[in-house]
This record gives C-alpha cells, structure tokens and sequence, in this order.
C-alpha cells in the first residue's frame, strides 16, 4: 500500500510537471541560438504529449497495484495473451531507430534504406521456427535462463548479464538521440533537458510498473504507430494519385536537382545521382559490408534480450509462436510503410524551404525527416500527433530495454550468483529497481554524449553485438549436444570482445564519433558481424571440443533432458510457474 501511495504521489508531481510544462517550452522556444527556421512551439504537440504522458502514468498506477512479485515484474505474471504479446513486442521492436531512421536512411540513400527494414524482418523466421517455443518451455525470466540451462549457472551467466547490458546500453543510446532530437525541434529544449525528460519518464514507468506497464504501453504505441503511419502513407501516394511509377520519378528528379545545385557538378552526373536512389550500393559500396550489415541486422533480431524476454510473459509455447506471427505481420506491413514515408520525405519535404535551414539542410536533422513529412501531408495536427506517437515510441523501447537490463543485473546476477539462487523476491525486486535508477542516469549521459549519430545505425551496432554475443551462445546451447561450458562463456566472449572492439575501431566511431581523421579507422568496414559472428561460433565449438573435464561430460549428458523439455514443454508449466 505504502508503494502505491507513493506511486500516486510521485506520479502526480510528473503529470503536474508535464502538463505545465507548456509555458516554460514556449519560453525556451526563443532561446535557442540561430536558427530562424526552427519550428514554432506546436501547443498540439504538447497536448498530445501531456494526453499521452499522463494516460501512460496511470496505467502505470494500475499496474504497480498489480506488480507484487519478481515475476510480476519481470513477465506480468505469465498472463499475457499471443496476440497482446505480437502487438507488445512490434511495439518494442519498432522503435524510434525504425521510424525516425530507417526513414531518414531512405531519404538519404533511397534504396539502400530498405536494407534496414529487411534485415529487421527477416530475423523473425528463426525466432518463429526455432527459437520462440524452446524459450517458453526452457526459461523463466531471462535468456540467460535458457543459455545456462545444462551449464555451470555462474560463468554463463556472467557472460549473459555482461553481454545483455552491453547491447541495451547501444540500443538505448539511439532511442535517447531520437527522443532528445524530438523533443529539441518541436519544444525548443536544449538537447539535453529533452534527454533527461525521457529518462524521467522512462524510470517511473518501469520502476513501479514492471513489464505489465511496459506491455501496456507498447500495446498502445503500436496501435498508435501503425496507424499514424498508415495515414502518412496513404497522403503521400494520393498525392500522386496512387501512381508509384510517378512517385518514385519525382523522387529521382528531387534528387537530381538537388545534386545539381552542387558546384561543378554536370547535367550527367546530376541525372547519375538521381537515378542511383533507385539501386543499390549508394548507402553500403561493398560486398563484405552488405553480408556483415545483413547479418548483424538478422540474426541480431534473436539475440536482443528485451524482445527474448518477451517470450516468457505468455502462458504456453502455443501463445509464445501465436506471439511471434502476429509481431511478424505487424513488424512487416509497418517497414513497408517506412518506405513510402523516406521517398515521401524526399518528394515532399527536401523541396519545401519551410523545412530547411539556410545551409539547404533538414531542421533538427535528417532524423526528422518523419515527422516533418507529418507536417506536410496532414498540418500542425498530424505533426502534433505524429510528435507525440514518436515520443511514445521511444518511451516504450526504452522502458522495455530498461526492464531486460534490470532482470540482468538482478535475476542473473545478484540473485543467481550473489545469492546462489537464494534471495527472495522482495530483494530482488528491490535490486532491480536500484539498477533501473542506474540505467536511467547512464542511458542520459550516453545519449547526450551520442547526439550527432544517426539513430539507425546506432542499433544496427546493437544488433551486430546482439548476433555476435548472445545468438550463437543461445543457438548451439539449444541444438547441439557437444557444446560445454567452457565454449559457451569463451566463445561467447570472443564474440563480445570482438564485436564491440572492431565497432570502435569502425569508422563509424573513431571518425564520425570520436573525431580521427577521415580514412585511418583501422578497421574499414561499417559492421564487425561477418567477423566476430563467426569468430564466436568457431570459439564455441573449439574450446567445447578441446574440452574433456568433468563439468564437460555433464553438460554433454544434460543435453537429453533439455532436447525433451524444449521439444515438450514436459516440465514447464512447473518450472515457470510463478
């Protein structure tokens, strides 16, 4: 009782806090330097923003009510519905890297920006056909709980806990970018004032709302999303009276007056750079980049944890695959949308001055292309909206992202490891909430340290890590009898280690990042994938088969049990019952 009071206290300061937040943004509106066509305060924005924050935080009320356990706040409890859990986790996996990103990746590379949203989908067979209903029988809370299943539960799950908060903190760097971009360009907030607001918002619904308020929301956004970027689509080709062969030709002649305008540039090469966003090779010029990139953004998809631990919230492995097909449609019609969305940015918004700096550059960056493209097809009142369903895009990834890195820290960690399986659920539930606050403050700092990145890419290092760490760890755990221990943790290190070492060493962060000189990034390709994934593939096979200890041969022997119970569920409803 006295947390819930505590709750309503805490939640009706910020309600307050937001809705009066309107007058101070006005003020600060005009306090940013320079640029004179920076947006208006968009009071419909803000509206919607104060509609959405406060609905949001009273879900949240009701959901602490609900949130008695670990496992209520880890998995809601095990009672969410397939279709309610395909709807959480599209709203979980369309992020603001996929609306804000993959949009403006089209917009700046034309056919080259749909490589994000097919390397995004095409992940999901391998989640579907063999990995959703092995993950529902195996684990409780986390994958580490599946990883670790027939190994030595302290080292695997070091590795799990270590290489889940590595990925959250990359993918949580995008979402606080988009968000304080966002909030800069339609409130006039310093950038980071924008950040601090979410990673507010963020601590408050997970720190009392646990994953049934995390669900709730994302429910909400996705329906929100999907149907705000449907109508975005549909505006854009009724503007060419549903013609596709004159929408994307007037997105070539745009981009061909546009590189026109560069100096010294012939009429040939002008026509040569419009044509060129209709193939591919304009946004990744090399085969070995292709693969990597394809790679990471592929079997990434089954190694994120914040949408693994989806999978433990359903009450049976039926509901886990009914989970996965409704994400898939959801996830898929939606990237078809981000298409039209970034060639409609090109038609409709790199021709409009009202949307450009003096420089001819996009206001707020090309991150924002979206949502100015908003403003073109429906006015101040679909930006308004769009605004807004951006923002809670954002606040429902992070929420979700910060949920799997506390069941990390405090499930795999301290509760396994710390305490040998021995602490209760209230000092774990407590632990969690200690790390929540952690992230909150590191996700702030990240995110205004990452300002400049494009949001996009920022995942796809997510996800390179994401497949080089913990897919092949979880892959061979589940299909191959011989892997022990030993290759697990020195394998899945491998893949660590390399992954986020070779990213530094990209040019993507030594150049655009930490500020070297153009062309000396010692490693020369935009994803480390193709290389570190396969790095940690071969680790684990050969040090599982060098290795021949006795804690080898009984993780070889577990094997049978763990094949039957992931094939069955014979033993699940036990195990995960909360």
């Amino acid at each position: 009782m006295m947390r819930l009071t505590t709750f309503t206290g805490a939640a009706r300061i910020l309600a307050a806090a937001i809705l009066g937040l309107a007058p101070t943004l006005a003020l600060a509106a005009g306090t940013l330097e320079g640029d004179v066509h920076k947006q208006a305060t968009n009071w419909t924005a803000i509206i919607m923003f104060a509609v959405f924050v406060t609905g949001t935080l009273f879900i949240t009320k009701w959901a602490a009510a609900k949130t008695k356990s670990a496992a209520d706040f880890y998995t809601g409890g095990g009672g969410i519905t397939g279709f309610q859990n395909g709807l959480a986790i599209a709203g979980d996996y369309m992020s603001a890297a996929s609306f804000l990103g993959i949009s403006a990746a089209v917009m700046a590379s034309g056919f080259d920006g749909l490589i994000y949203s097919i390397g995004f989908l095409v992940g999901w067979p391998i989640l579907t056909f063999l990995m959703a209903e092995r993950l529902r029988n195996l684990g409780k809370f986390t994958f580490a709980d599946v990883a670790a299943f027939r190994f030595a539960q302290t080292p695997v799950r070091m590795f799990a806990a270590i290489s889940t908060l590595v990925v959250v903190a990359f993918y949580l760097i995008a979402q606080m970018v988009g968000a304080g971009q966002l909030i800069q360009l339609l409130f006039g907030l310093d950038y980071w004032m924008a950040v601090i607001i979410v990673g507010g918002l963020m601590m408050v619904y997970v720190l009392f709302g646990g994953m049934t308020a995390t669900t709730w929301v994302q429910i909400i956004k996705a329906c929100l999303l999907l149907g705000g970027a449907t109508f975005m689509a549909v505006m854009v080709m009724a503007h060419y009276g549903f013609s596709v062969g004159a929408f994307f030709s007037d997105a070539v002649n745009v981009k061909a007056a546009i590189a026109a305008k560069t100096p010294d540039t012939t009429p040939e090469a002008a026509a040569a750079a419009g044509q060129s966003i209709m193939a591919p090779g304009k946004f990744i010029t090399d085969p070995i980049s292709a693969i990597s990139f394809g790679m990471a953004l592929m079997f990434g998809t089954a190694g994120l944890p914040h949408i693994l631990m989806r999978f433990f919230t359903v009450p049976s492995a039926k509901e886990a695959r009914k989970s996965v097909m409704w994400a898939t449609t959801w996830i898929g019609y939606f990237y078809l949308l981000t298409f039209i969305i970034g060639f409609g940015a090109i038609t409709l918004v790199l021709t409009n001055p009202d949307f450009l700096d003096a420089e001819g550059k996009l206001v707020g960056g090309n991150n924002m292309a979206a949502v100015h493209l908003a403003n073109a097809v429906g006015g101040n009142v679909f930006l308004g909206f769009i605004s807004a369903v951006a923002f809670a895009t954002i606040l429902a990834v992070v929420a979700g992202l910060t949920l799997a890195g506390a069941s990390a820290v405090s499930h795999d960690l301290y509760a396994t490891i710390v305490k040998k399986g021995n602490a209760d659920s209230a000092a774990e539930l407590r632990m969690s909430r200690y790390t929540v606050l952690a992230l909150g403050v590191i996700a702030v700092l990240l995110g205004i340290a990452f300002e400049k990145q494009n949001i996009a890419f920022m995942v796809s290092l997510a996800f390179a890590i994401a497949a080089s760490a913990n897919f092949p760890v979880l892959f061979l755990s589940l299909l191959w009898k011989g892997m022990t221990t030993r290759g697990a943790v020195i394998g899945g290190f491998i893949g660590l280690i390399l992954s986020v070492g070779l990213t530094i060493l990209s040019p993507s962060v030594w150049e655009a990042t930490l500020g070297f000189e153009k062309g000396t990034a010692p490693f020369p390709y935009t994803s480390p994938a193709l290389f570190s994934m396969v790095a940690a593939f071969v680790g684990i096979w050969l040090f599982s088969v060098l290795d021949n200890s006795a804690r080898a041969k009984k993780d070889r022997d577990g094997f049978l049990a763990q094949q039957v119970r992931s094939e069955t569920g014979i033993g699940a409803s036990q195990a995960s019952s909360h």
